[in-house]
């Protein structure tokens, strides 16, 4: 278990810290498998999981709906036949926090 994946993540204000590339690049090695994108200009962090069907997937999406909800951190998730990808970042400061990679270790661990 990593030590993000027993933190919470903090509440989000338009001063929260976005994460500069020299932050992200040791955070990454915490999170193994997820991907650095850029998106309309904003870091994102995504990864996809496999699944046998679509039942599944869809257990799997309702297990990071109810874990973003807990934490009140948001990502997106898209949910096909066999896999979900889920993508997290920080809306408000238009880029990557903490809560991001705190956020994508938890979810690793709901597979």
């Amino acid at each position: 278990m990593s030590e993000l994946s027993q933190m919470h993540a903090s509440p989000v204000t338009s001063t929260t810290h976005r994460l500069t590339p020299r932050e992200i690049s040791p955070m990454m090695a915490k999170v193994p498998g997820w991907e650095i994108h850029t998106k309309k200009g904003e870091m994102i962090l995504e990864k996809s999981f496999k699944f046998k069907d679509f039942s599944q997937a869809i257990v799997f999406t309702d297990r990071v709906a109810q874990l973003a909800n807990a934490e009140d951190h948001h990502p997106s998730i898209l949910t096909e036949w066999g896999r979900v990808t889920v993508t997290w970042w920080t809306h408000k400061i238009k880029g990557l926090s903490q809560n991001d990679f705190i956020l994508a270790a938890k979810t690793d661990q709901l597979v």
